[in-house]
């Protein structure tokens, strides 16, 4: 029998990604995306345009917050539940903390709900490198306990991490949380520094670069993103795991401008700003437990996928 997945967040970057390789399997897949204003909604619409008409997709036009109207048009049965909806971004979590908190807190306790009602046994949650915060223990291991996240959007990951240890108790609900990592490559959201220097770099303008350029990203492509998350749907070993999807490397912003220098054949004009509230200076997974429970192999090289990400 076919399977039914539900993708919560799937017209967006990572979730279009998932969506393309779940039609491509030949899953049932319905999409909820509320199709938040934080970027244009013409964007996500052609992200998901070529699966449209297609029979086994499904688009539902609602936001996660709004348990009853899920309730109401989330009428079929599903065998897993992708929670990648959510408002992102540290910098825009210190402008709107509390609307961070109602969509990624209650909007990830309504999926739960959600999942707990339909008897859906299998959940697979985006979570996020932020929780680590400013831990200098690097590479960064789920094994460290001690978060320290310092955004509202790093605590609300934190939050939605937890109440899914809560569900996967009380309930048996199988809960995966997927700590991302700096996830870059085609249909990256227009904020994203990636493509928002590339954007101004080829028209001539000024990039805002916060800092001396030192800060580390463990960049991560979305390919390898979508197969660790395509593992984590058949996970079937533990009821509760937390567990990175990173590249296992680093690269700091004055190294991705210069990739993207080169690629483009353009000069960057640099626009030096102070260091951001909630930025970190370091994000770097360590990729042993994603490798050993989801067969997690990133093969993602930066300079290369930047070219495709450009092209």
């Amino acid at each position: 029998m076919t399977k039914h997945c539900l993708v919560t967040g799937g017209a967006g970057f990572i979730g279009s990604h998932l969506v393309d390789l779940l039609m491509d399997q030949g899953w049932n897949v319905t999409v909820v995306d509320n199709f938040d204003p934080f970027y244009d909604k013409s964007i996500k619409l052609s992200n998901i345009a070529p699966h449209r008409d297609n029979p086994k997709y499904r688009l539902v036009e609602e936001d996660i917050r709004n348990l009853p109207g899920m309730r109401e048009k989330l009428n079929d049965s599903y065998d897993v539940i992708v929670h990648l909806a959510a408002k992102a971004g540290v910098r825009p979590s210190i402008q709107d903390p509390v609307g961070y908190q109602e969509v990624n807190v209650t909007g990830t306790q309504n999926m739960l709900e959600f999942a707990k009602e339909r008897n859906i046994k299998q959940f697979v949650f985006a979570s996020s490198s932020s929780v680590y915060g400013i831990n200098p223990n690097v590479p960064w291991s789920e094994d460290d306990h001690v978060l320290m996240p310092i955004s509202p959007y790093a605590s609300t990951k934190v939050s939605g991490e937890l109440m899914g240890h809560v569900y996967s108790h009380l309930y048996d609900i199988r809960f995966l949380a997927l700590r991302f990592f700096t996830v870059y490559g085609p249909r990256q959201r227009p904020d994203l520094a990636i493509h928002k220097f590339t954007k101004l770099i080829k028209e001539g303008k000024p990039i805002p670069v916060y800092g001396d350029g030192s800060t580390r990203r463990d960049y991560t492509y979305v390919e390898d993103i979508v197969k660790g998350i395509r593992s984590a749907m058949d996970y079937d070993k533990t009821l509760y795991e937390v567990i990175n999807l990173g590249n296992n490397k680093t690269v700091s912003l004055a190294e991705m401008i210069e990739a993207i220098e080169q690629t483009l054949g353009i000069k960057a004009i640099i626009d030096r700003q102070p260091t951001q509230p909630g930025d970190v200076p370091q994000t770097w997974a360590d990729a042993d437990k994603a490798h050993r429970l989801l067969d997690y192999e990133p093969r993602g090289d930066f300079s290369r996928e930047m070219a495709r990400f450009i092209d």
